[in-house]
């Protein structure tokens, strides 16, 4: 075991698209929420993992008695998103992997998440992941409010990092500083704007906007004013017009289409193509049933990626849990 406290600046956040050796999936039970549409969303798990297994290692997280086919690692979960509640993996240029376990505390204390916040210390203490385990349980964080270029530049959102019941009494500064120093990160940038309604994670920034090769950033936009998240959005795409690289440079901004709004009982949910899933040759990427903005988004998508097979994945079953396709999964980098 690591102390944190001590000095990472050898260390660093890896970009999703570099090598991975494989990718976790926390799947769907009878004791989630799941239970009313269980088959629904164990189908899109199955297209998931055949994906990934396609091309790295698929580890998967299920209790005993989940009805799975496959091997699987044993544990006792609350819900399925590995994405907020797996290891946040650092590497270095000598092929080590760190493994940083922070607090999931059920997206600031609104679902129970004391089961899946132990997930990570089980798959260490098992042999499953190896690197150097990295104790940050005295800190909120989740994979989903954090996006890095590789390169010393994290990405996040106010709205999700200074949400209540996370990390008070901590300032913004003072969050920010934490961040840097766990994650090795030379500097921070705050997106203050965008927000999707339905979403229970306060503005995860791997909702709205996800960083990509190149310096490019694909981002959710907006372009009917009569739509509620018109300003915000609008906000949000001109606030990253005024971000610029470590070196000065403008960033290459890509814009997604906003899905049509879909509804579960008058309630809209939060459907976006920015949860997309980078893996080993390939992204797999969110769709919603409507064929012109699917399209769009995966043609938009191929662009930012090229020479990755796009891969879409039809997610309306799993934005009625309002997440999407990302969230359901965690990636560890090769070392």
């Amino acid at each position: 075991m690591i102390d944190k406290k001590m000095s990472l600046n050898h260390w660093r956040l890896p970009a999703e698209w570099e090598p991975q050796e494989g990718v976790q999936l926390t799947w769907p039970h009878a004791r989630t929420d799941w239970t009313p549409m269980l088959d629904e969303i164990t189908a899109v798990y199955h297209q998931m993992a055949r994906e990934i297994a396609e091309r790295e290692r698929l580890m998967v997280v299920a209790p005993e008695d989940a009805a799975y086919d496959m091997l699987r690692i044993v544990c006792d979960t609350n819900d399925t998103w590995a994405r907020d509640h797996g290891f946040i993996s650092l590497v270095d240029d000598q092929g080590h992997r760190r493994l940083l376990d922070y607090c999931f505390n059920g997206w600031g204390e609104k679902f129970p998440a004391g089961l899946d916040n132990a997930i990570n210390r089980r798959l260490y203490d098992l042999g499953e992941i190896t690197g150097e385990y990295v104790d940050c349980l005295d800190f909120v964080l989740e994979g989903g409010s954090i996006e890095s270029d590789g390169k010393g530049t994290v990405f996040t959102t106010s709205s999700c990092l200074l949400a209540p019941h996370r990390n008070q009494p901590l300032t913004k500064a003072q969050i920010e500083e934490c961040l840097k120093h766990d994650l090795c990160a030379e500097r921070i940038l705050w997106i203050d704007y965008g927000h999707l309604t339905g979403d229970d994670t306060d503005g995860h920034i791997d909702t709205l906007v996800r960083i990509c090769p190149d310096d490019t950033i694909l981002y959710v936009g907006c372009d009917d004013p009569e739509d509620e998240q018109y300003e915000d959005l609008r906000r949000m795409e001109a606030q990253l017009t005024t971000f610029r690289t470590l070196d000065g440079r403008p960033y290459r901004l890509k814009k997604l289409p906003l899905p049509r709004p879909i509804y579960e009982d008058n309630d809209r949910l939060p459907a976006t193509y920015a949860n997309f899933l980078v893996i080993n040759g390939a992204v797999l990427c969110p769709t919603y049933g409507q064929s012109d903005l699917d399209d769009e988004a995966l043609h938009t998508i191929g662009e930012a990626f090229p020479g990755r097979d796009i891969i879409g994945i039809d997610c309306r079953p799993v934005i009625c849990q309002h997440g999407s396709l990302h969230c359901c999964t965690m990636q560890y980098p090769s070392v």
